[in-house]
């Protein structure tokens, strides 16, 4: 699947996926996906419409019955298979990712895939560990449990930096707990939801379970998001798009889980490995080109450290090798897109007025000329209430700043109004500590930055939005918490009925 051609064929029955199957958009648009390390267009296809949105939602809505009534054990089975056909299938997925989104081969077969693939099996054992209080006798007179009930359809939207594993962390844990999904991705990067979707059904997965609309978020996503049959949104995404998202959404007082922008910290305190925190920071920083909400961007660095901390990224950025995602030596492919590419080198370009370029801060030319390319950047000189170290670039450019108290650099971390990741560098325990307890943040490592795993809950605090993707917390997202009470006197006159008949 590494041309055009052959993604063409793969889709030639259209992008939108409904009731278990390909078909073509309805819209009078159409989009083509573009390929950001050479401008070409890889497929083009029709988006959707308003109608196929009423469509998948139908589609969701008739095998929800079926799909929330299999027994966990039975949809634990058939998420393993899915498990399965994505292993299977785990060299055309990454190429695909590789091809829609630039991203490096390298980080599509060694993280995106298998990352996606170890989600999709540890949903599999959650769907049979939905958890309750446990039952008692907890006034006395009555025993009282919980059950876990699915919600019903789910309108989730995706963003374009991370397609595959998006889709999952949205749709694996509303299936798990019984729920039908109706998933809309970026129109720039619709093709591996489509593939996951396609291959839930190759697994067994029955149709209507998973569906994908592939449109514009101001038409599509809107009437997703505003649809009176679904009863809950999922939205990764920008703070702004987030805000609308929960507008719409307040209409049909739906349940709303926002994933959105952050602007993560990196701490280092000066008893920090000096090697250790410049590696960490040029690693988290560029991972995915900079497109990673929990990427390291503003590095607050202590006085004594802050000189060799910076002379030492800059030298590690120098050496990091822009070029085609499908060569085995790059280590960084371009942005997802040129107005991505313009976005971040109008950021830069800027802070020139009131900072200094240390390195990076371009364009590369030659072979990658024509693709949506831009180097490593660090920036320092920035005051705090700058732009770059308040707004979202979303890039692979890091702003470095010194500070001298401990409490300085916790402030001036939590200075933003994200709180999605940070991090800390010191080899002190208490200083450890502290900073995991007073850093503003729903994820904070000590001595590295951005790994996750499946069994750990990610989400985030303040303008980085609300609720969990991942673990088994994910499930208070996707479930309905019902409390059941039975009496156990069999009297007819209770005694807490005296409130009404008083002494009689």
């Amino acid at each position: 699947m590494g041309n055009r051609f052959q993604v063409i064929d793969r889709f030639a029955d259209g992008a939108q996926y409904i009731g278990g199957r390909l078909r073509p958009g309805t819209s009078d648009r159409e989009h083509t996906v573009i390929n950001p390390a050479t401008g070409e267009g890889i497929y083009t296809y029709r988006l959707a419409s308003t109608a196929d949105v009423d469509e998948a939602v139908a589609a969701a809505k008739a095998a929800f019955p079926g799909w929330s009534g299999a027994t966990p054990g039975e949809r634990s089975d058939a998420i393993h298979r899915f498990a399965g056909v994505l292993a299977d299938w785990a060299e055309d997925i990454a190429t695909v990712e590789s091809l829609q989104a630039g991203k490096p081969l390298r980080l599509t077969t060694e993280f995106d895939v298998p990352g996606t693939i170890d989600n999709t099996a540890f949903f599999a054992g959650a769907a049979r560990h939905l958890q309750g209080q446990a039952a008692a006798e907890y006034s006395g007179d009555h025993t009282s449990y919980v059950r876990r009930e699915a919600l019903g359809v789910i309108g989730s939207i995706a963003p374009w930096n991370y397609p595959l594993q998006m889709a999952a962390w949205k749709i694996l844990p509303a299936i798990a707990a019984g729920n039908t999904i109706v998933l809309k991705p970026a129109e720039i990067t619709p093709l591996t939801s489509l593939l996951f979707a396609m291959a839930a059904t190759e697994a067994g997965i029955p149709d209507g379970v998973i569906n994908i609309v592939s449109g514009s978020g101001r038409v599509v996503g809107e009437h997703l998001v505003g649809h009176p049959d679904v009863v809950m949104t999922s939205f990764t995404g920008s703070t702004g798009v987030g805000k609308r998202v929960a507008e719409v959404a307040t209409q049909t007082v739906k349940r709303l889980h926002l994933e959105l922008g952050g602007k993560a910290p990196f701490v280092v305190f000066d008893d920090a490995d000096l090697e250790a925190a410049a590696h960490g920071a040029v690693a988290a920083s560029l991972i995915n080109t900079g497109q990673d909400c929990t990427a390291a961007t503003r590095a607050y660095v202590q006085r004594p450290l802050f000189d060799a901390f910076v002379a030492r990224v800059a030298e590690l950025m120098d050496s990091v090798r822009v070029g085609d995602p499908f060569a085995a030596t790059t280590d960084l492919g371009p942005l997802v897109s040129f107005a991505q590419r313009d976005s971040v080198a109008g950021f830069v370009e800027r802070a020139r007025d009131y900072a200094t370029v240390v390195c990076g801060g371009e364009a590369p030319g030659g072979d990658l000329k024509d693709g949506a390319y831009y180097r490593p950047t660090l920036i320092t000189g920035a005051s705090q209430d700058s732009e770059v170290v308040q707004s979202e670039i979303f890039g692979p450019v890091l702003v470095a700043l010194p500070f001298d108290s401990d409490d300085e650099g916790i402030q001036l971390a939590n200075d933003t109004p994200y709180g999605l990741a940070a991090s800390a560098w010191t080899k002190d325990v208490f200083r450890a500590n502290r900073a995991t307890r007073e850093l503003k943040a729903g994820c904070v490592w000590v001595n590295d930055h951005i790994p996750i795993i499946s069994e750990m809950p990610h989400g985030g605090t303040k303008a980085s939005g609300y609720g969990k993707d991942m673990s088994a917390y994910s499930f208070e997202e996707y479930t309905q918490v019902k409390h059941v009470m039975f009496d156990n006197t069999a009297v007819a006159a209770k005694d807490w009925h005296r409130t009404i008949f008083g002494d009689r």
